[in-house]
């Protein structure tokens, strides 16, 4: 079936009938050296985006691309390189225009006093550390693990052995708390600039960086200034990779929810909070061909009037290679959230219905749904931990709280379903540690098994509980 789409079910659209180069993808249900030549005569480059899926990116007159489907019999569908976007943060959003406000009137010197500077991008990746010992001094102000009963699984060392793939804006794999358990490539011989283990990428150690096409896939942020006046990521990657994976009785900081499993940097969110659909699909088929069992995905956006198929189709190589896909259920519009399963433009890719798709929405330490939350009881699994939760961030540091100004009043917590969906990816890590001859749908069905009823979700999420580990085994 051929197809052209004319919107992104994440974001935004090129503007219709401008003449201009635009960067399409095109599905082929076979490929060989007569179709390329086909495409590249009609104008632009066509370049391999996924072996597994034919799919190559072509960039092009944008007037030419609609045509494609009717030039080329084996062209199963054209669509464009769509923009996908982290999830905004909705007390950050909430507090935007009165914190710029505020700070128009600020020597931007003491800015830097008030909110540390920003790391460089790109350190050297060190070698994986001996662990340290000793208590985690944050880890009581961990409401989020707590809650959930995080600590009666520790004692199994959870998630041992399993992959987690961060798709994201990249990870701190130089922090105190993740550098023990960053996914290390052992095939791969570390800066000699041969893809030693011939998997396309080269000296591909904790993970690839899909926006720079590097092997380094930090987390780079933007510094304060630009976070509020451009937005931007204030270290999304980092906090993410912290709930799922901080490593525990390292002294420092946190522990995350599997805190013995192995974190894989698969960045492809850039420090501006955007990528493409492009380097989503580059991401995903990485971490499936180079081992992870488990993908969380902390971003997204509204549905248009189309599906990204070809964002659909690698999701669904994910799962036909027994992956589990866990995905924000979505931050609602202006700080509220709204119902997936009824509204025109449910969160995507949350709701798409895949049976390794696992959306999360984001309670309270209250056990409330979080306001900003999107919901489902079609759609939404199962609730967890989201709003104003503790972990990593680049620089050795730790957050709850994004932005902190008391003189002017204003905070920005780190809240969101992007926070909530790491709880479910560590916990399947945990299962999956616990009961390693499991497939990925009983994996799936073992933790929401054990969730537990809360009245807030009841109605809300196909459950109607909460993320519980405290009988998961």
């Amino acid at each position: 079936m051929r197809n052209l789409f004319r919107m992104s079910a994440l974001c935004i659209s090129l503007a219709a009938g401008v003449a201009q180069a635009a960067e399409y993808l095109v599905r082929f249900d076979s490929i060989g050296q007569e179709q390329e030549r086909f495409i590249s005569n009609n104008g632009g480059t066509l370049t391999l985006v996924s072996r597994e899926g034919v799919l190559f990116k072509w960039v092009t007159n944008h007037e030419k691309a609609s045509e494609v489907a009717n030039w080329e019999p084996s062209v199963r569908y054209v669509q464009p390189n769509f923009t996908i976007r982290l999830l905004q943060n909705p007390s950050l959003e909430a507090n935007r225009e009165a914190i710029a406000n505020a700070l128009a009137f600020m020597d931007p010197m003491d800015m830097g006093d008030i909110f540390g500077e920003t790391p460089a991008d790109n350190p050297d990746i060190p070698p994986a550390p001996g662990r340290a010992s000793g208590a985690d001094p944050m880890l009581t102000d961990d409401w989020g693990i707590q809650s959930i009963g995080t600590p009666t699984t520790w004692t199994r060392n959870a998630g041992k052995g399993i992959i987690v793939a961060v798709t994201d804006s990249g990870v701190d794999y130089t922090h105190e708390d993740l550098v023990a358990n960053m996914w290390r490539n052992t095939k791969e011989i570390p800066d000699n600039g041969i893809d030693d283990d011939k998997n396309g990428y080269v000296d591909d150690i904790v993970g690839w960086d899909f926006a720079m096409d590097d092997n380094k896939p930090y987390d780079m942020t933007v510094d304060f200034f630009s976070l509020i006046f451009g937005g931007g990521n204030p270290g999304h990657g980092t906090h993410v990779s912290g709930v799922i994976g901080a490593t525990k009785d390292n002294g420092k900081g946190v522990a995350g929810v599997a805190p013995n499993a192995q974190i894989m940097g698969c960045r492809f969110i850039t420090e501006k909070g955007s990528g493409t659909t492009e380097s989503a699909i580059k991401a995903i088929d990485y971490a499936v061909a180079n081992g992870a069992k488990v993908i969380n995905a902390s971003w997204g956006g509204e549905k248009g009037d189309e599906d990204d198929t070809a964002l659909i189709e690698s999701i669904q190589r994910a799962e036909k290679a027994g992956v589990i896909f866990v995905a924000a259920a979505g931050n609602g519009r202006n700080g509220v959230g709204y119902d997936n399963d009824n509204d025109p433009k449910p969160s995507i890719p949350a709701t798409l219905n895949l049976p390794n798709i696992v959306s999360v929405a984001a309670i309270d330490v209250n056990d409330g749904l979080g306001a900003f939350s999107n919901f489902g009881n079609r759609t939404v699994r199962l609730g967890a931990p989201g709003v104003k939760i503790l972990s990593t961030v680049p620089g050795d540091r730790y957050q709850d709280t994004v932005i902190d100004i008391p003189f002017l009043g204003m905070t920005a917590h780190w809240d969101g379903t992007s926070m909530a969906s790491p709880h479910v990816a560590g916990a399947f890590a945990t299962a999956w540690s616990d009961n390693p001859t499991f497939t990925y749908q009983q994996i799936i069905d073992l933790v929401l098994k054990n969730t537990k009823p809360i009245a807030a979700l009841n109605g809300k999420t196909v459950t109607g509980g909460r993320l519980e580990l405290r009988q998961l085994r």
